[in-house]
């Protein structure tokens, strides 16, 4: 077993691997990993064949679950995304007269935020955005800032996204505990992060209209999107399955027919695959597609796949390696030692790596590295309250590092002073609230 000092020492050189090596060298993350995988295995004294076998190991037993999941994730994403699905419901949104915009903002990224890559989200959302801005006169800030929050907070601590559901299968979580918390902690996060500061803001939140490099940027037009009932369907049907599973834990007998037919299709792989085929139908084929035309669509969203799935890799890669190593063990005997609530810690670990490599994805899988190993040392934790507060912390702290922040200040035409000041400080209101939240629930889940 690895001395105190010995293990602090390794694991702080091989964060400062994997900064250094995304921030600095513009080295890709996968490599960035595998990089500190070697290190830590190399300074632990692993045999080198066993270093080897860990790393295997890790890359495939993560995404031997996770792969079909993201994939078919990813072609949810992209129905959602090439029929026009998510503007749909925006719009359906705008008609709730009794919502305020940057409320819908928030319900909108909620929403369509579960089926969608962050990025992708606030790409295939801010035409919206321009439209309400123009109708209205509202200051882009007011709009975009709720919209993106609600996007990140959805990403982070809701699955089937990818980093959380790797938090997930990797702290034994159950899914539909999780989605039905992360829901909740997100809306909270994303209300006070995204709406409330702003509003408290007032007169000192700056006017900024549509930049006139994104002038010709307009929504779909009504009549060639989907139904609303169409759209909320595609995004709710894989959530409403996995749920299903959970509650069937509760109510029924264990080793009855119903809770071994639930326990199928709520698994997310069952899950997932419903939604793709019932999706496929109705915002496809019933809608006049081709199976040439959606094969065409849905195989380019494999590119943006390919590069999560590497990531999430060479993330079960290094938690393996830490784990083979003995420096999980010690590591979690000195975190106990600090005598710091278990919550807290994840939450202030996910936040700080966030802030270092700018990927909430990233950030996720290393602090579940780091806290994971502690929680059996903590039985009044729930694993599911674990993800929650790993997620929460990965929401905040929004900087320059991460691609978000350059997507939010180039839309808002704002400057960089006024991009920290309302987005940056909006995502770091968001953890804050979201870590209160986890604690709350943490009484209850």
């Amino acid at each position: 077993m690895p001395t105190p000092y010995w293990t602090g020492a390794v694991l702080l050189a091989s964060i400062a691997i994997i900064v250094i090596a995304i921030v600095k060298c513009r080295l890709h993350p996968f490599l960035a990993l595998l990089l500190a995988s070697f290190f830590v295995g190399a300074l632990t004294g692993m045999d080198p064949q066993r270093m080897a076998t860990a790393i295997e190991n890790g890359i495939g037993g993560t995404l031997g679950f996770l792969a079909a999941v993201i994939g078919l994730g990813s072609l949810l994403g992209k129905l959602m995304e090439t029929s026009g699905a998510a503007e749909r419901i925006g719009l359906a949104l705008l008609k709730c007269r009794w919502l305020s915009t940057d409320v819908v903002m928030v319900l909108m990224g909620l929403i369509c935020g579960i089926t969608l890559f962050v990025e992708v989200g606030v790409v295939l959302l801010i035409p919206l955005a321009f439209s309400i801005a123009r109708q209205t006169h509202t200051s882009l800030l007011k709009l975009t800032v709720p919209l993106c929050t609600a996007l990140m907070a959805v990403h982070c601590v809701v699955p089937p996204h990818p980093a959380a559901l790797f938090v997930t299968e990797k702290l034994g979580a159950d899914v539909g505990r999780v989605i039905m918390g992360g829901l909740l902690v997100a809306l909270v996060a994303s209300l006070v992060g995204g709406c409330l500061f702003l509003t408290l803001a007032g007169k000192r939140l700056p006017f900024r209209a549509v930049p006139a490099a994104f002038s010709d940027v307009t929504a779909r037009v009504k009549q060639t999107l989907p139904s609303p009932g169409a759209s909320l369907g595609a995004i709710f049907l894989p959530v409403a399955l996995m749920l299903m599973k959970t509650l069937s834990q509760i109510a029924l007998p264990a080793q009855s027919a119903a809770a071994h037919l639930l326990a199928f299709f709520g698994n997310p792989v069952t899950a997932l695959f419903i939604a793709v085929l019932v999706a496929g139908y109705t915002l496809g084929l019933r809608r006049n597609e081709t199976m040439t035309s959606l094969l065409g669509k849905t195989e380019s969203g494999f590119s943006a796949v390919a590069n999560i799935l590497l990531i999430i890799g060479a993330g079960g890669a290094f938690n393996t390696v830490l784990k083979e190593s003995g420096l999980a063990q010690s590591l979690a005997q000195i975190l106990c030692g600090l005598h710091m609530h278990p919550v807290l810690l994840a939450w202030l670990v996910a936040l700080i790596l966030h802030a270092a490599v700018g990927s909430a994805t990233v950030a996720m899988m290393g602090a579940a590295g780091i806290v994971g190993p502690m929680l059996p040392l903590y039985p009044g934790v729930s694993p599911e309250i674990m993800v929650i507060a790993i997620g929460s912390g990965a929401i905040g702290c929004t900087i320059v590092t991460d691609s978000l922040f350059w997507l939010v200040k180039q839309y808002c035409g704002a400057t960089l002073s006024e991009t920290f000041r309302y987005y940056t400080s909006a995502t770091l209101i968001a953890s804050v609230a979201a870590l209160g939240c986890t604690f709350l629930l943490s009484m209850f889940l």
